[in-house]
């Protein structure tokens, strides 16, 4: 069960707030529409159900708030616009990418694929798909971790009639197999075809909580709406002459001096009314599905100009009868008005009950759920009883307080995006799913070889220089800047083509993620410079012969210094499209390294040495008295060595400050390591 408390939005700019108080439930085995027209509320509402907004209230998927699921993509389902992803992915391999974001086989993409009729089109690309097609990927995404609540944001919306018999059939079949399903509608026609239940907003409030069966009584069907202090005697005459006349039709009585006729006009109502001599304070012709009520009349004025009937809470012990009302703010009516009454015998079975009855069945513990604090209005445990909406007259609770402020309601913290839990295996599908990594590596590769075999010809650059196609004239060799390339796109594309957020969130900074991103960039970073090795070294030999193709003496410290030159260029360029959330900002920090960063560190370095670290490893084998094998002290002097040049010293530097700011950052947000 999906169980909605008290929802607000945080107003901005001194505007009124898109959702106010909103409360309403879901239950399983039923569709619930949340209906709306566009600007309403109802898409606010569902992201601070899903804790993507700020503001107050609670949302419980069965007795537990979202923060405290383990496994949400296990627990809910989303679908709120179009799929993200590169456009340049296919369907299949997106599809793969969400299994290791919600930690299930990758087995389950191609069964996903089967379920929404997109078996064929497993190898076409995103940006290729239609919007029905892109629906049906979506749902396969939200399907993934096998949910026990969908919440699904106009997923029908610019669809063919085609697509929408299939969504509704599948959002049917996952409620008959005892799911939750939470869709939101701007049609009302739409709603009552295909709900169980429909939720009505208007304005972010509450204007009624309806079965679909009393939703299309009062809101499908036109209807005169009579207001009259003898309401009984005049519903009594009509339904006389009705008969005498052969003719259909139904009276409904809304409560005490309201009626709803059913198969009339306006004037066949005033004229029995003036034929028999009853008083009538309003008489209009409505239709329901033309707009909504207005959800903030006065208890005890008549209904407003489009007759829903809007259900309130349960009067409190001795409260007098008040009649019907929409809900009111707490905060203007303490005092709860009762529900409306029930229809006669004759009329149809309804079922227009309060807005915030929550069923015993509900799994849910007895004490305080977590995340609630006890002294709000619904301290108390959901499913343990109903929640009246706002405390009895006399309780401490009721006083008025100031909109979106005080201790009333929970607040809502956007809650930080969850990390891919099998992140490694997601980095990997998100580098290798795309074409731009090959296109990437053979242009590097391609553009080294035509470098090495123009340095090799004149004869003048250093063997090191020729092996690897780096010119003088550049700041960095090929395969460097394209080993940066990859490290700025590890986060770039994630601002970008935003994968992550179809599991409610962005881009995390968690570390689990940072660390899969450094790994496989590195892991990337390598193979290209390795490959670049070979290839020069193959063509050289073509070329020229052997001379230009030897190995130097020296090679150990060579290959170390132009792996750790890749690999510190993948990791800037991915340190600072993370932290600025940008591409660009990433291959800014790695052309900035050599350019700018590397002839500050050999002004820096430039004085007279007159002291040198040559023999620190035995000495820290010394001081540690670790028996390390001798072999380890040649790579420590190796790497210290390294470090002493002015390019390992810059890169080493840019590092250290990137993933101070990184960090920074990550604080700043508030993010959950």
């Amino acid at each position: 069960m999906l169980q909605a408390i008290g929802l607000t939005s945080t107003p901005r700019r001194d505007r009124p707030p898109e959702v106010d108080d909103l409360t309403f439930e879901a239950r399983p085995g039923r569709i619930t529409a949340l209906l709306g027209a566009p600007g309403s509320g109802k898409t606010m509402a569902l992201r601070l159900m899903l804790e993507l907004e700020p503001g107050r209230g609670v949302t419980y998927f069965r007795g537990r708030p979202l923060h405290r699921v383990a496994h949400p993509a296990r627990e809910v389902g989303t679908l709120l616009g179009d799929v993200p992803g590169h456009p340049a992915r296919t369907v299949r391999g997106q599809l793969r990418l969400m299994c290791a974001v919600a930690g299930v086989p990758a087995a389950r993409a191609e069964e996903m694929l089967h379920v929404v009729g997109l078996d064929g089109l497993g190898d076409q690309r995103l940006a290729g798909l239609s919007l029905g097609m892109d629906r049906r990927l979506g749902l396969a995404a939200a399907l993934l971790g096998d949910p026990h609540t969908l919440v699904l944001d106009e997923p029908a919306e610019g669809l063919s009639p085609r697509d929408n018999g299939w969504l509704y059939g599948l959002l049917r079949g996952h409620a008959d197999h005892g799911g939750t399903v939470l869709c939101t509608f701007s049609d009302a026609k739409e709603a009552a075809r295909v709900a169980d239940r429909v939720v009505t907003v208007d304005g972010g409030r509450l204007v009624a909580d309806q079965d679909a069966v009393e939703f299309t009584r009062t809101r499908l069907r036109p209807r005169v709406a009579v207001a009259t202090p003898h309401a009984a005697r005049l519903g009594a005459l009509v339904s006389r002459e009705a008969r005498a006349a052969r003719r259909s039709v139904e009276v409904v009585a809304e409560d005490g001096s309201h009626l709803s006729v059913y198969g009339t006009t306006c004037a066949e109502v005033g004229e029995t009314a003036f034929r028999h001599g009853v008083l009538v304070h309003r008489l209009a012709e409505e239709c329901g599905d033309t707009a909504l009520p207005p959800a903030t009349a006065s208890p005890g004025t008549a209904p407003a100009p489009h007759g829903l009937p809007a259900p309130a809470p349960a009067p409190a012990a001795g409260a007098p009868d008040a009649g019907p009302a929409p809900l009111p703010h707490p905060a203007s009516h303490p005092a709860p008005a009762p529900a409306p009454r029930g229809l006669p015998a004759s009329g149809p079975v309804t079922d227009a009950p309060s807005p915030l009855p929550l069923p015993s069945a509900a799994p849910a513990p007895a004490s305080a759920p977590r995340g609630l604090p006890a002294s709000g209005p619904v301290a108390h445990a959901p499913g343990a009883g109903s929640l009246p909406s706002a405390a009895p007259a006399g309780h401490p609770a009721s006083a008025p307080a100031a909109p979106h402020s005080g201790p009333q309601r929970p607040l809502i913290a956007p809650a930080p995006p969850r990390a891919p839990l099998r992140p490694f295996r997601y980095e990997v599908r998100r580098l290798l799913g795309v074409r731009t990594p090959y296109l990437l590596a053979m242009a590097v590769l391609a553009g080294s070889v035509v470098a090495a075999v123009l340095l090799g010809r004149s004869g003048h650059t250093p063997l090191p220089r020729v092996a690897v196609g780096w010119p003088g004239l550049l700041p960095l060799p090929p395969a460097a800047f394209g080993a940066g390339v990859l490290g700025a796109l590890a986060f770039g594309d994630e601002y970008r083509y935003p994968a992550l957020a179809a599991d409610r969130g962005t881009v995390p900074r968690r570390l689990g993620l940072l660390l899969a991103k450094l790994a496989v960039s590195a892991a990337a970073a390598l193979a290209l410079a390795a490959l670049t090795l070979v290839l020069d070294g193959q063509v050289l030999r073509l070329v020229y012969g052997p001379d230009l193709a030897r190995i130097p003496p020296d090679w150990p410290s060579l290959v170390a210094g132009w792996a750790g030159l890749t690999v510190g260029c993948a990791w800037a360029g991915l340190l600072a499209a993370g932290t600025f959330r940008a591409t660009a900002a990433g291959l800014a920090a790695v052309l900035a390294v050599p350019v700018a960063v590397v002839p500050l560190v050999q002004k820096v370095l430039s004085g007279p040495r007159l002291h040198s670290v040559a023999g620190l490893p035995a000495r820290l084998r010394d001081t540690a008295r670790l028996g390390w094998p001798r072999r380890l002290d040649d790579w420590l002097s190796a790497a210290l060595h390294l470090l002493a040049r002015p390019q390992g010293a810059a890169l080493a530097l840019s590092l250290a400050v990137l993933l101070c700011a990184y960090v920074a950052m990550g604080l700043r947000a508030r993010a959950r390591w």
